[in-house]
């Protein structure tokens, strides 16, 4: 079975653990933060799709700006992570974690969208 491009990338393994993680995060936290959970869960999975969308193009500059948006959305969960802690309703284990993940695909996203937009 050949594997989409996004499969081949290894920004979209690593976004993939962190929307588990993200996703651990959200069953943790306590009754009455629904709002937050949905937007971590929103942005962890825009993070997935939108390097989805980028692999899968064929403009380069679009590529570039679907890395683009990816990386915006691993800061607002990075951001949200944040948050998250300083309230005291997350493992800051957990949050360290998830933070070390999103420093990463926040860095491969970057050059990604670097390679790929036209000069």
């Amino acid at each position: 079975m050949n594997p989409f491009d996004h499969e081949k990338l290894d920004v979209d393994h690593l976004a993939t653990d962190f929307f588990v993680l993200a996703n651990n995060i959200i069953d943790a936290l306590p009754k009455g933060r629904s709002k937050l959970a949905e937007q971590l869960g929103r942005a962890a999975l825009s993070v997935c799709a939108n390097i989805a969308e980028g692999a899968g193009e064929f403009s380069g500059d679009a590529k570039a700006s679907f890395y683009r948006i990816a990386c915006r959305s691993a800061t607002e969960c990075a951001a949200i992570l944040d948050a998250s802690k300083k309230i005291g309703i997350a493992d800051k284990h957990v949050v360290a974690e998830g933070r070390a993940k999103l420093l990463r695909i926040v860095s491969m996203l970057i050059k990604l969208s670097k390679r790929h937009r036209s000069a």
